[in-house]
């Protein structure tokens, strides 16, 4: 192996029950590189890391692991770290009662010499760290008080904290912004200047190309190629490896059927803020949907586009809500979300696993929980019919599962969100409100969701999308409202929708 590999991984096979996760993957990584791994979902990278991390022991997966030199055989994750392998997963693992401190130093304590928390160095070399990463906060700030984009900070923190030496970031800026997104990628550069060396899964291919040296691409559990990024490498040639095929367009043709006269409208809406109910988060929307119109919600986290949406899905969000809610011109009352349901509402959250699906149970359940009076009768459950409609779901939106009884929390990530997108379209609603609805998944897979939003848009539902990702809203949207501090700024459509003119409303009404 030669002296610039910091690690190398040889034929890793990695099997569960009914599937092939991984089939004799290979990957070297240089040291003081910026490596990407890209591919579809249920591709086998997060498995990788996995496997790297000890997250899956030695002895669960065939072939070898070399890091620095040395064959490794890690029984866990903390074999992993004792090496200076440190992984962030999608999903964050901190501790949102404890401080910023106490979750960098959670598990690495630091000790005085009568074996207990020395408080003043912790609180010393958090802050260090934490301006280390250019996150300017109190170390003892609970860590719930804090956006994602900071909690991810948090997370880097806490890894520099273990002296890493191989940083692994799954999806780093999935739930951030643009701006986030820039300042995270910003930071991993510069600790590539440090000598840190990175690997970065993404779908995000635009953030590959910017950041990384090489870029190794997995599609159905295979090693397709390692390209040196350089000016050779395209956006399309990346896709083309992940999906097998060429995809000419981000957005597929749009056919439209917009009726005008039909409208599902949000009046005069305020909300109470949760954590101080004296204070309103949302004063006075006013937004209007179409009948086979897309309409987007662009704004900065903490901008309160979630909020919106679960304040008007049955008030889930919200100390107090005031306005109306109509739908072609009928005045509904959707306090509950059985009753947001009763009347056609259906929303697809940004938290999949929080709020979205029972990991524990089957794909079965999970896709046809929305719409049980679908496969049944007399509160009983017809389990063939179920069956058979779970089977047209998953075959529609392409899920990625060994069978239908496989538990929700087994599959990827990117499968999740099908199974949660396929759930809502399975309740038949008339309104679908979807909270970044391509959170985590590969450009294959958001081609799909963009096309069934046409279909469902086609079919005549009035559906409202919520994305971090302006481009996103700008290729799929009729219209878009700009949000800003809870109230909506402004509205843009056709040749007015651009990122410029979007960043330039915000940052205009944020200076008033």
């Amino acid at each position: 192996m030669s002296d610039n590999v910091l690690l190398e991984m040889r034929e890793i096979t990695k099997t569960f029950p009914g599937v092939k996760a991984l089939d004799r993957v290979s990957l070297r990584a240089q040291k003081g590189h910026i490596h990407a791994i890209v591919g579809e979902n249920g591709a086998g990278k997060s498995t990788l890391m996995n496997v790297l991390s000890g997250i899956y022991p030695y002895g669960t997966y065939d072939g070898d692991i070399y890091f620095d030199g040395e064959l490794c055989k890690f029984k866990g994750v903390r074999d992993s770290e004792g090496k200076g392998i440190v992984i962030i997963h999608q999903e964050l693992a901190l501790i949102p009662q404890l401080s910023v401190a106490e979750n960098i130093f959670l598990g690495n304590e630091r000790l005085s010499a009568k074996g207990v928390v020395d408080w003043s160095q912790t609180y010393l070399y958090a802050d260090k760290l934490l301006r280390s990463v250019n996150l300017h906060v109190d170390p003892g700030t609970q860590v719930q008080t804090l956006g994602v984009g900071k909690q991810q900070l948090v997370e880097i923190a806490k890894a520099l904290s273990k002296d890493v030496k191989l940083l692994i970031l799954d999806e780093p800026t999935a739930a951030l912004n643009d701006e986030e997104s820039e300042k995270l990628l910003e930071l991993i550069l510069s600790l590539k200047q440090q000598g840190i060396t990175s690997i970065i899964i993404s779908h995000k291919i635009h953030e590959v190309r910017k950041v990384a040296d090489e870029i190794t691409i997995l599609r159905d559990g295979s090693t397709v190629e390692t390209l040196l990024n350089d000016s050779d490498v395209t956006e399309e040639r990346i896709i083309r490896g992940m999906v097998g095929r060429d995809l000419s367009q981000r957005f597929p043709p749009r056919e439209r059927d917009i009726d005008p006269t039909k409208l599902f409208e949000i009046e005069n809406w305020s909300v109470g803020d949760e954590a101080n109910p004296s204070r309103k988060k949302l004063e006075n929307i006013n937004i209007r949907v179409a009948k086979g119109e897309v309409v987007g919600i662009a704004g900065l986290m903490g901008a309160g586009r979630t909020e919106l949406c679960k304040s008007v899905f049955g008030r889930t969000y919200g100390a107090s809500v005031e306005g109306d809610l109509r739908l072609h011109g009928k005045q509904i009352r959707a306090r509950t979300p059985a009753e947001a349901i009763q009347h056609s509402i259906a929303y697809v959250t940004e938290d999949r696993k929080g709020e979205g699906l029972i990991l524990s149970q089957s794909v079965t359940t999970n896709l046809t929980l929305s719409n049980l009076e679908r496969v049944g009768s007399n509160h009983t459950v017809n389990h063939l019919l179920e069956l058979v409609e779970s089977e047209k779901l998953r075959d529609e939106f392409h899920i990625k599962a060994p069978d239908l009884f496989q538990a929700v929390g087994n599959l990827s990530g990117g499968n999740q969100q099908k199974v949660m997108l396929a759930k809502w379209v399975f309740a038949e609603p008339e309104v679908l409100i979807m909270d970044e609805p391509t959170r985590g998944i590969d450009v294959g897979a958001k081609y799909e969701v963009y096309t069934l939003i046409n279909k469902l848009a086609l079919e005549g539902k009035h559906i409202l999308v919520i994305s971090s990702e302006m481009a996103e809203l700008i290729g799929l949207c009729d219209r878009i409202y700009i949000m800003n501090e809870g109230s909506i700024i402004g509205e843009v459509s056709g040749e007015t929708a651009t990122q410029e003119n979007i960043m330039a409303a915000i940052i205009q009404s944020s200076k008033e």
